[in-house]
């Protein structure tokens, strides 16, 4: 695929420039020259709201949007917050996706989910699944809002002739990943929870406190006491059995497989299909007359099973505990594992494995304020 030449210092405005997808972006596109960003935090605009985008939109004038921000969260948000997941996902894209046609963007990239797929769709999954049958019931709502600005990227370029494109990363992980035990995705959350029970098997209050001292869990902070901080990790499946010894509970049986990639390979992936890559070449590899499916996979194209992937977590960070694997807890879908050979046909492969990945993530986990 040959290389589109974009002006170093072309305005580029990053939806959700702070969050893992979105920071990982904007440091790749500080490496490769990019020198002129609009960049907003949530506070200073509310992508929810229309007029305020319009707004913006009118007075900013970007040549080149990067939707990365979004509503997100691991099974236990997808499933308990469902209205939020939609009504935000479906707010957020809709006025920026809209905005950018009237303010004549020249290319968007829009950032989904793998989870666009449905539950029990072949593996791995190519583009061409989307659509063919039921989702996975615990994010659906989240599903759907990404199907929707697929569609809606699709649309405008087929109707207004836009250069929309949409990209749909597999499980991310890497710098600023949401840590959050209520909310987190599976890595992240076996990363800490694994390694708060380090702490406890060493009873080492120290490096507890100072992990709730920047990520309280509820409302138990560096100033809670061990009684409550005790309650409070155990509630999120982090239980001390003695003085030397503690137990993380995993939800299901550890027997589904993921897909894991390094955030900054997909920043680099995301940014690679930005510069080249346009939608009326996408239509040339899809199949019959209808324009369907223009979407792009990135991933690695490399599964592991949860219980493997937590086994590797636990040797990384040296807990010597036990894991406890609660099969009355939902798996979720069994194998979701990406085909990505149209990323790979545009001239991309990852580069960082999962076992080095898991190393930078925890090193940088236990070594950053956060």
């Amino acid at each position: 695929m040959s290389e589109k030449v974009i002006d170093k210092s072309s305005k580029i405005y990053i939806a959700g420039h702070r969050g893992l997808v979105g920071s990982a972006i904007l440091r790749n596109l500080k490496d490769r020259g990019y020198n002129n960003f609009i960049l907003r935090t949530h506070e200073e605009l509310d992508l929810k709201d229309q007029l305020v985008v319009a707004k913006f939109f009118e007075e900013e004038k970007p040549e080149y949007v990067i939707l990365a921000a979004a509503k997100v969260g691991g099974i236990i948000a997808n499933n308990k917050y469902r209205a939020d997941f939609i009504y935000e996902n479906l707010m957020i894209q809709n006025n920026i996706i809209h905005q950018a046609y009237l303010n004549k963007v020249k290319k968007l990239v829009f950032l989904g989910s793998t989870c666009i797929y449905p539950k029990e769709a072949p593996q791995p999954m190519s583009e061409d699944l989307l659509l063919t049958s039921p989702l996975e019931y615990t994010n659906e709502p989240y599903a759907i809002a990404k199907i929707a600005g697929i569609k809606m990227c699709e649309s405008y370029n087929i109707q207004y002739g836009t250069n929309f494109l949409a990209v749909m990363p597999t499980n991310l992980y890497g710098p600023n990943d949401n840590f959050d035990l209520e909310k987190s995705h599976v890595l992240p959350a076996l990363i800490r929870k694994i390694y708060l029970g380090k702490c406890l098997e060493e009873n080492n209050w120290d490096l507890i406190k100072l992990d709730l001292q920047y990520r309280p869990i509820e409302n138990i902070d560096n100033n809670s006491s061990e009684v409550d901080i005790l309650f409070i990790l155990n509630k999120y499946g982090i239980s001390r059995i003695s003085d030397q010894d503690a137990k993380i509970e995993i939800w299901g049986s550890g027997s589904p497989m993921r897909e894991f990639l390094w955030s900054e390979d997909m920043a680099d992936a995301t940014i690679h299909v930005m510069e080249s890559v346009n939608f009326l070449e996408l239509i040339n590899v899809t199949i019959g007359k209808e324009i369907r499916n223009t979407h792009i996979n990135i991933g690695t194209g490399i599964d592991i099973s949860i219980k493997e992937l937590a086994l590797l977590v636990k040797k990384i960070i040296g807990f010597k505990g036990q894991l406890w694997f609660n099969t009355e807890k939902p798996d979720g879908t069994m194998k979701k594992l990406t085909d990505v050979s149209k990323l790979h046909s545009l001239g991309w492969k990852h580069k960082i494995e999962i076992e080095e990945g898991v190393e930078l993530i925890y090193n940088w986990y236990k070594n950053t304020e956060r």
